[in-house]
């Protein structure tokens, strides 16, 4: 299993939104490397739901239920989408400045490409997130 952070602005499509639709698909990405990261994603791996921007935390995890397919929202067929469902929701947000507090995150992805929308997490980021996210 590969674990991953997706990034989404609140006020376009929140966390809560995303519990009422039970399933989305992760449309709208067009960055290249965002997309080689959505493209080497598999049906059943993990990734955290970012609020960006506006809160900047970690709000839960979901899980990818389909593997890289043709996003309908790109005309020109560059891009793609998976599609994730929610598993559960954080206790405790973990915010971007509790990330970058913690001496064993300080390389991951998340910091180092900050304006990127899909990024890799290692299993030991996860973890480490996971039990600060109180899940």
């Amino acid at each position: 299993m590969q674990y991953w952070l997706m990034k989404s602005e609140p006020a376009a499509y929140a966390w809560d939104e995303f519990l009422k639709d039970k399933k989305t698909g992760w449309t709208g990405v067009r960055n290249f490397q965002a997309r080689n990261n959505m493209q080497a994603m598999q049906k059943g791996d993990r990734a955290f739901f970012y609020h960006s921007n506006d809160g900047r935390e970690i709000v839960g995890i979901m899980e990818v239920v389909k593997d890289y397919h043709p996003d309908p929202t790109d005309a020109t067929g560059k891009f793609g989408m998976v599609a994730v469902a929610p598993l559960k929701a954080f206790k405790n947000p973990v915010t971007l400045a509790q990330i970058k507090a913690h001496p064993q995150l300080r390389e991951m992805a998340l910091i180092r490409q900050s304006r990127l929308s899909v990024s890799p997490v290692t299993a030991e980021e996860w973890k480490i997130l996971c039990k600060m996210g109180g899940v």
